[in-house]
């Protein structure tokens, strides 16, 4: 398990909710699908699964870090 900060969310057209976060120690960007939504029918999009960036819709939305940690 790794330490790792909020970079930001979006809904994704399917329904979902990604987040974006960027591993403390690796400085690496991950992107989670947070929420599944109900009508989703992506197989790739689990709650709680890290998804590949092309696979994710692009327009996170920006969060104030210092708040979230």
């Amino acid at each position: 398990m790794s330490l790792v900060r909020l970079l930001g969310f979006t809904t994704l057209p399917c329904g979902c909710v990604s987040g974006r976060y960027r591993e403390m120690a690796t400085h690496r960007e991950v992107t989670y699908i947070e929420e599944k939504g109900g009508a989703c029918g992506h197989i790739g999009h689990q709650r709680n699964q890290p998804v590949s960036p092309d696979r994710v819709a692009h327009g996170f939305t920006a969060i104030d870090t210092a708040h979230a940690s």
